[in-house]
């Protein structure tokens, strides 16, 4: 097939939540908080915690035996590993190097995106054209974030956002499910500083005083990353809606990142998109970075009934500053 007939579909999605549930009531009783708090400004009621001996590879592991599972093929056709993460196993290797030996993928290359919560987009973006170009033919892209690790417990604005999780899915050039038809990155580092970790890299490497200033933990001006989150989302969602000549009304399904309630109610209100057709869990897992919009489509496909030409819209927005969306048709 000549590269420029070939489409790009997605055939198999899964995910993986860790048993442990953290609820508002637990969170009570380890900082100055409530649950009337949380609940009003996030609209988030529980998340989920991996054990101490899920590392986030084995997350991603698990979603992704999901996913080859759903589409009904096996490791061994998976040529290339995606992985959507800023919390994995270790620096070195990439998580997608863990995952590629956990399932048993032997024929597949490997790499991780650092794009925090932005991850999963970015994964079906780089997926999609290296399928379309005709360089690959079948693409596991998984989105997984152990957030606990980086969460300061004492912190009450931060601690109380985020969970645990991950998601897939396989991206192949042949197959049924829905095709992705469009998708659009964008990024702005000026402004990293209203969302990042500071500790762990280079500039601030681990050590005692790294440590005693809390840098490997997760920094964020909410009210000022509030703002950027809809405006980000909404101009990225837009910029697809146009550029396929649809409207709002053509949108069957949004699957927007899960960081905060608010949040995806002012995207939907200003997409005109009403909340029927917006796929919300954040009251269940919370903010589980890159692998919110993973768990969420892979959610919204397995409970809808789409019929032929819908078309569902993934967004996202994250630390860096990234965001992009995704779109697909049935």
């Amino acid at each position: 097939m000549a590269a420029s007939e070939r489409n790009a579909f997605i055939i198999g999605t899964g995910s993986y939540l860790p048993e442990k549930v953290l609820t508002n009531a637990d969170l009570e009783k380890m900082v100055d908080t409530s649950d009337e708090w949380i609940t009003t400004r996030t609209g988030i009621k529980e998340r989920r915690i991996a054990a101490p001996q899920e590392p986030t590879s084995l997350l991603a592991s698990r979603a992704a035996q999901s996913a080859l599972k759903d589409a009904g093929i096996g490791a061994e056709k998976i040529e290339m590993i995606i992985v959507g993460t800023f919390t994995g196993d270790m620096p070195m290797p990439a998580t997608a190097c863990l995952v590629q030996k956990n399932i048993g993928a032997p024929r597949a290359a490997a790499f991780d995106i650092s794009a925090a919560c932005s991850g999963f987009v970015y994964g079906l973006s780089v997926a999609r054209s290296f399928v379309v170009s005709g360089s690959y033919d079948c693409i596991l892209v998984i989105a997984c974030e152990k957030l606990s690790s980086v969460t300061d417990w004492t912190d009450r604005d931060t601690c109380v956002l985020f969970g645990d999780g991950a998601g897939a899915a396989v991206v192949s050039s042949e197959g049924q499910g829905p095709r992705i038809i469009g998708d659009y990155l964008a990024a702005d580092g000026s402004i990293y500083e209203l969302l990042f970790m500071p500790g762990g890299g280079s500039l601030h490497p681990c050590s005692h005083d790294s440590v005693d200033q809390k840098l490997h933990f997760v920094k964020m001006l909410g009210s000022k990353v509030f703002k950027y989150a809809i405006n980000s989302m909404v101009e990225a969602a837009s910029t697809l809606i146009e550029r396929h000549g649809l409207s709002a009304e053509d949108i069957r399904m949004l699957v927007p990142h899960q960081a905060n309630m608010r949040i995806i109610t002012e995207v939907g209100r200003h997409l005109g998109i009403p909340e029927e057709r917006i796929h919300i869990n954040v009251q269940k897992y919370g903010n589980m970075s890159a692998a919110t919009t993973a768990v969420g489509m892979d959610e919204a496909i397995r409970s809808n009934d789409f019929t032929p030409g819908d078309k569902i819209l993934v967004v996202a927005f994250g630390g860096g500053f990234t965001w992009g969306a995704v779109l697909l048709e049935w």
